[in-house]
């Protein structure tokens, strides 16, 4: 109950007092790329069951001669790259915190299509409410490999608690300021196609 207090006020502190910043963002990407403003996508929550994720926009639809997407790398404007660098894509996530489908904090929510790929030890992410920062985006955001991000995922999940959380937050206001592991996340993810047999665990 104390977890969710603290993201209840933590969102509706986070959505009041960016609200400028919020709108910015909003008015930026309509004039760069059009609607809609906002990219909306089922994602895993808490036990696997899926929720709709709000993000701020950060690709065109940029197509080649024969109506094909370009890749991914190809169509992130300049407001996309700046956008993600300073993680304000993340700002409308916000509000999916206040509706209780996300924590502040807690392992990041990836792709539907990635739970069957998971192995057992993997699969216990979903122990805990997916978050908008979590103790694998504070430990190397993408620059580790997939089983590592897992299962500090998995730590966290083991060995949650009010002051982690608290950590885990000014960890990641200091990597924002300080832009650390950004390279890594302009870009997107490159696939998961699962783990050949469990993976080890990883305490950090």
């Amino acid at each position: 109950m104390l977890k969710r207090l603290m993201d209840v006020v933590g969102a509706l502190a986070g959505l009041v007092l960016l609200s400028p910043v919020i709108a910015a963002c909003a008015v930026a990407v309509r004039i760069s790329m059009g609607r809609p403003v906002f990219f909306q996508q089922q994602r895993p929550g808490l036990g696997g069951r899926p929720f709709r994720m709000v993000k701020f926009r950060t690709m065109a639809d940029w197509r080649d001669e024969q109506g094909q997407l370009l890749r991914d790398e190809f169509r992130m404007p300049r407001t996309g790259r700046i956008l993600r660098a300073l993680s304000l894509d993340e700002l409308p996530e916000l509000w999916n915190v206040l509706r209780g489908d996300m924590s502040l904090v807690g392992p990041r929510p990836l792709l539907m299509r990635y739970l069957p790929r998971y192995t057992p030890g993997q699969m216990r992410r979903h122990e805990a409410k997916p978050g908008v920062t979590g103790w694998a985006q504070v430990n190397g955001r993408n620059a580790i490999s997939w089983e590592d991000k897992f299962a500090l995922d998995v730590w966290y999940v083991d060995n949650r608690s009010t002051w982690l959380d608290l950590k885990i937050i000014w960890l990641t206001v200091l990597r924002v300021v300080r832009r650390q592991d950004v390279n890594a996340e302009i870009g997107t993810s490159p696939e998961f196609w699962g783990t050949q047999g469990e993976p080890r665990r990883l305490d950090p």
